[in-house]
């Protein structure tokens, strides 16, 4: 559905994407993740066609590169930042955008009533979008994305600065998309995020793909070990294991434990792991 095969893209002398290469299977749901200025963005811009790679090339469902507008026509994008008129009301906002997209009448209008009631806002619909909350712009971003009903949706980092509740709730509305059979590619700094959604993950920095798998292969490939905590009398110590079943009944066995445990590697160990603890700016 989305297939990026050797892209560059350089800013000036700053390397964007390096050789970049990416093939997201119809109805999967895929998680990017990188550090600030890995090259996420860039990814997201050339493949909705607001840029054009300096090589390499980006192709949609097997039809063309993005910027065909019948192409382009095949996708939603929910930017990071916020899409929005402010002083329009959502369902305005929503009719412009499906204008855009070419709906009219009848069937801009179930359209529009339909975004509103998935997201949850229908009966919020004619209030100013300035008077919404971080959360309830963001469904309306969301909405906007998928009016028309494009089988690819783009969305970049959807949940910045939204409440625990809204959260969850794009994340059910992001579930049941997939359920319907759309791709959705999935940009976002939380690992959680991640881990429980996607049915894959590509880790990039420096305009590289570092890895590419589910989590849970990405987690046994890059993981690190296991470790095991214990405290007795009074004193704690960590283990990293290979095995940490039989580093528990080892430690058990000498008696005395008051407290023990085993912290697994996640997506956020993997992550960290290939691109490294220093602090991005």
């Amino acid at each position: 559905m989305l297939k990026l095969t050797d892209v560059r893209k350089s800013y000036g002398s700053t390397v964007a994407l390096d050789g970049l290469s990416l093939d997201i299977k119809p109805g999967e749901l895929f998680g990017l993740l990188g550090p600030n200025g890995a090259g996420k963005s860039t990814a997201v811009s050339l493949s909705v066609g607001l840029l054009k790679p300096d090589s390499g090339s980006v192709q949609i469902a097997g039809l063309g590169a993005p910027d065909d507008p019948d192409v382009r026509a095949k996708i939603g994008l929910a930017p990071q930042a916020l899409a929005l008129y402010d002083e329009f009301s959502a369902q305005e906002n929503l009719d412009f955008f499906g204008r855009i997209q070419g709906l009219t009448g009848k069937g801009l209008a179930d359209r529009v009533k339909w975004a509103l009631e998935f997201v949850g806002l229908y009966d919020r619909r004619k209030d100013r979008v300035a008077g919404y909350s971080g959360g309830m712009k963001r469904r309306v971003n969301l909405a906007a994305a998928i009016l028309h009903d494009p089988p690819l949706i783009l969305l970049d980092e959807p949940t910045v600065g939204v409440d625990p509740q809204s959260r969850n709730f794009i994340f059910d509305n992001i579930l049941a998309l997939k359920k319907e059979g759309r791709t959705i590619v999935y940009t976002t700094h939380y690992m959680e995020e991640a881990q429980r959604l996607c049915d894959r993950v590509g880790i990039i920095d420096h305009g590289r793909l570092l890895a590419e798998g589910t989590v849970d292969v990405l987690i046994g490939q890059h993981g690190g070990r296991s470790v095991v905590f214990a405290e007795r009398n009074g004193e704690s110590e960590r283990i990293e294991t290979d095995d940490p079943l039989a580093e528990l009944s080892r430690l058990q066995s000498r008696g005395g434990l008051t407290r023990f445990g085993v912290e697994r590697p996640d997506l956020e160990a993997v992550f960290l792991n290939l691109t490294g603890r220093t602090l991005r700016d």
